[in-house]
């Protein structure tokens, strides 16, 4: 599938999961599927969804001042309840809360005013209608699994799947069609196969109405780039990825998570993430009445603080250093011939590079313009030596993660060898 060049310098987008599980503050959906809550009442949240402080306008000026590049909102979850008036099944929020508008189309049109691209939140499953339980995964699993989400032996029913499917189908068509959405992030593809759910059909839909589009891996085989979640990965996936993460340790809004990441630890995670080239698609989890708590709103504006000061070293650039030649992230220009190192803690001498084969023309604090001494140590015919860069003073050290801008004599050329025999 081609990607899209846009993605791969968004670099930040905001992930919002919004919709009836804010007004008990329980899990998006998960709470009744697991017994944290009856099915009951659970959908009784339905009657206490106001949206009545739903400002998309509001969430489009916080995601562009962050410096994020796009933003995606979950239209559906897989408690099944839309945030628009699908003619594709009943159950969304237009017909049966009290906020009884159209949620999507707002939040896309906000999006595109200030120029974030728009992603939209579909799940393939569907733990409340009728005709998804009516066929089971193929390969051998959960000997008893969920009747949510599906048959019981001997009782699979291949009509209803094939009804499920045409309303999946025609849910899609609709967000596709009405929104032409820039990104399309899918979830719940666990449950069946890429066969069972017909994936190929479906990015034919989707990308018959709008072939721009980007599809994430949960598309199994048929997505532009992979959505490692609530960690780093620790190898490099193949392609274009984003890693998703939650500000808290959940996705919705749950007054009882008080485990905030300190905005520390979210640059942490930015720049590791970005050194290593991919997107951090950062969860936020609005109140049923559609504002952002406020901790979350914290957060969120400290990371976009840092990237504001340092946007140099991250947009326009591409995976820095592998791992060994820099005790820190890195990336690196477009061009290829300025590194840009994050230093977490503040240096006490000095700052190295190894295995770097080009001179160093000159060595900048990021945000402040020092420029810092640099010299060679060691080497020996084809193996360099070591870069060291001296240590920036502490009027020059940032309080998250201090940037030093390295600039090369020509494009980044490494050595990757073992040393001499």
């Amino acid at each position: 599938m081609p990607m899209q060049p846009w993605f791969t310098d968004a670099k930040l987008g905001i992930f919002i999961h919004y919709g009836i599980y804010a007004v008990g503050g329980w899990a998006e959906s998960w709470s009744f599927y697991t017994g944290e809550v009856s099915h009951e009442q659970y959908m009784k949240q339905l009657d206490g969804f106001t949206a009545s402080h739903y400002d998309p306008e509001a969430w489009a000026e916080l995601f562009a001042r962050v410096g994020a590049q796009y933003a995606v909102l979950t239209t559906k979850h897989h408690d099944g309840v839309a945030l628009w008036d699908s003619a594709h099944g009943d159950l969304n929020v237009v017909r049966h809360t009290p906020a009884g508008r159209d949620l999507v189309s707002g939040f896309a049109d906000a999006l595109r005013e200030r120029g974030l691209k728009v992603g939209l939140y579909y799940s393939h499953s569907d733990w409340n209608h009728p005709d998804y339980p009516s066929i089971r995964h193929v390969e051998p699993g959960d000997e008893h699994p969920s009747p949510y989400s599906h048959a019981e032996p001997g009782k699979e029913d291949p009509a209803a799947w094939e009804r499920y499917l045409a309303y999946r189908d025609g849910q899609v068509g609709e967000l596709v069609t009405r929104l032409r959405p820039d990104l399309l992030w899918f979830d719940g593809e666990w449950e069946r196969t890429e066969e069972q759910w017909r994936m190929r059909e479906l990015a034919e839909l989707i990308l018959a109405g709008n072939p721009d589009t980007v599809l994430n891996a949960r598309m199994l085989g048929y997505g532009n780039y992979a959505t490692p979640e609530q960690g780093v990965p620790l190898q490099v996936p193949d392609g274009p990825w984003e890693l998703c993460l939650t500000v808290n340790d959940s996705w919705s809004y749950r007054p009882k998570d008080r485990d905030f990441k300190s905005v520390r630890q979210l640059v942490r995670y930015f720049t590791e993430t970005i050194g290593m080239g991919g997107n951090l698609l950062l969860g936020v989890g609005p109140r049923e009445d559609g504002t952002i708590p406020e901790e979350q709103v914290e957060r969120v504006e400290g990371l976009g603080t840092w990237i504001a000061k340092h946007a140099d070293a991250v947009y326009g650039t591409v995976a820095g250093l592998p791992a060994g030649h820099h005790y820190g992230p890195s990336t690196l220009s477009a061009d290829r011939r300025t590194l840009y190192l994050m230093c977490f803690d503040a240096p006490r001498e000095s700052i190295s590079i190894r295995g770097l084969r080009n001179a160093v023309r000159r060595v900048t604090v990021l945000g402040t313009g020092t420029e810092l001494g640099h010299h060679i140590t060691g080497g020996l015919d084809t193996v360099p030596g070591v870069t060291w860069i001296d240590a920036p003073a502490a009027a020059d050290l940032d309080e998250y993660a201090t940037v030093l801008a390295v600039e090369l004599d020509g494009e980044l050329d490494l050595y990757r060898g073992t040393g001499r025999d």
